[in-house]
């Protein structure tokens, strides 16, 4: 059983992303558009082939796509798993906030009274539960 997460999903964009080398890729890439691993590797402290591996990660995750050209292989940012992956972030963020909303509301209420049947237990029994 593998635990690598399936190519193309958001969970592949979240470990693609995790490595800061394969963001340097993606800002290189987003700086110039189009650009060969060769190219990639000039504007980083990281050679060819460490480039090379880093494209195959972002690209089994859908951020880049390749089309070779002659004998050059050019790669190219792909910004829809990025933008499904925004969308999971925004609606995790919405569930926290609403949770936040009601543990600050809570808070700010203070300890709410008992309810009303232990205290009546207390009354008739004398003791509290």
């Amino acid at each position: 059983m593998s635990l690598d997460p399936a190519p193309g999903t958001v969970a592949a964009v979240f470990v693609a992303l995790a490595d800061p080398s394969r963001r340097e890729v993606i800002g290189v890439l987003a700086a110039r558009g189009v650009a060969t691993a060769t190219a990639i590797a000039e504007d980083l402290a990281i050679t060819r082939q460490a480039v090379a591996k880093h494209l195959a990660t972002l690209a089994d995750a859908g951020l880049v796509n390749s089309q070779k050209a002659g004998r050059e292989v050019r790669y190219r940012l792909r910004p829809e798993p990025l933008r499904l992956a925004a969308r999971w972030l925004d609606t995790a963020a919405g569930a926290w906030d609403g949770q936040l909303a009601a543990v600050k509301d809570v808070v700010e209420r203070g300890p709410r009274p008992q309810h009303s049947q232990d205290t009546e237990h207390t009354k008739r029994n004398g003791d509290p539960r």
